[in-house]
């Protein structure tokens, strides 16, 4: 690309090399943020001293993971991150997937292990971000607006890429990542639900690509059992989101609530079935809130506890309080189209 060096030397210098311009395999360029490793004991209360699993991709630990800076578009059937851009909505878990993994080899659908370590991290440090969840401006800060992309009836809707003040921003600065908190919803990989019982990829190997079998059938698919060690799905003991007495309740007893319906409510309000202790891996995933009626910004979760559901994360232009980056959405399939629904790619180096 013509002028790339003069782009990516000035990314880096604007954002004091936390963030990078990274070539895709035609050449064509997105910026991304650089996230260094971390460890557990550093986003919760009285956790382990070991690396986040975001940071271990096939047995390897990995020094950093790049995000991308903005919400994706698409151009020659590949994900780009790009800033002042109407994001790309209204495709499926798979095209998504294919569009981020058809930039070579690193590149990937971002991964639920990837966006829970930054939510973890944004209220570790003080920094839950805003942004566009009522019609263009923040619910609370309405004096926060971002550029108008799109219209929802004679409202704004989508906002163009990283248009809002840097308070929209992970870390509140210029060189975070942008619009995790509304505009649209994002899809993720590497974990689903299955009938209420909670499957994930390992560690963050969903970031090895296409190398990594994600359908319906793929054998990688692990439960968690109570103690956090891992078991095939459908092993009897494995922690499961049910709907109980208006709350979602984690569990490792069978699912009561079987109607093919989405349900939801504040993360900080799940409950645990009688007898059970939220293992670390829960609490890491956002799975399970690390500190049960702590401030997590009004963001929801929803579930549906029938057949494979697919998650969305951080809310759109209309959600109000319940968007943020603790907000969690399990209802869809993997074919749904939404014009409501995008994506971001995030990169490893393999």
């Amino acid at each position: 690309m013509a002028n790339y060096d003069q782009f990516a030397a000035a990314v880096s210098e604007l954002s004091g090399g936390k963030n990078v311009v990274l070539l895709d395999d035609i050449g064509y360029p997105s910026v991304y943020v650089k996230i260094p490793k971390g460890k557990i004991s550093e986003l919760i209360k009285g956790g382990t001293e070991n690396v986040h699993p975001a940071f271990s991709v096939d047995g390897v630990e990995k020094a950093a993971f790049y995000y991308s800076k903005y919400q994706n578009i698409i151009m020659n059937n590949r994900a780009y991150s790009l800033a002042h851009r109407d994001p790309a909505v209204s495709l499926n878990w798979d095209a998504a997937r294919k569009a981020c993994e058809a930039k070579g080899a690193g590149f990937h659908l971002s991964t639920m292990a990837e966006w829970a370590y930054i939510a973890l991290w944004c209220r570790k440090n003080g920094t839950m971000p805003r942004g566009n969840n009522s019609y263009g401006r923040d619910h609370i800060y309405t004096h926060e607006h971002g550029e108008e992309a799109s219209k929802d009836s004679a409202k704004t809707g989508r906002t163009f890429t990283g248009s809002g003040p840097v308070t929209w921003n992970h870390n509140g600065q210029i060189d975070g990542i942008c619009d995790l908190n509304g505009n649209v919803w994002e899809w993720n990989s590497g974990m689903r639900l299955v009938d209420g019982e909670i499957q994930i990829i390992p560690y963050n190997n969903a970031a090895l690509g296409a190398e990594c079998q994600q359908n319906n059938e793929s054998t990688l698919w692990k439960a968690i059992k109570a103690d956090g060690t891992l078991a095939d799905p459908k092993t009897s003991g494995t922690l499961k989101w049910d709907w109980k007495d208006g709350k979602i309740q984690l569990t490792d007893k069978e699912v009561a609530y079987k109607t093919d319906q989405g349900n939801g409510g504040e993360y900080k309000s799940m409950t645990l079935a009688d007898s059970l202790t939220a293992p670390e891996l829960a609490k890491i995933l956002l799975l399970y809130p690390d500190e049960p009626d702590g401030d997590y910004g009004g963001d929801y979760h929803w579930v549906n506890t029938v057949g494979e559901r697919l998650p969305i994360c951080g809310g759109g232009w209309n959600h109000g309080a319940s968007a943020g980056v603790f907000s969690v959405h399990l209802h869809n399939p993997r074919s749904a189209v939404d014009w409501g629904i995008g994506f971001r790619s995030a990169f490893v180096d393999l």
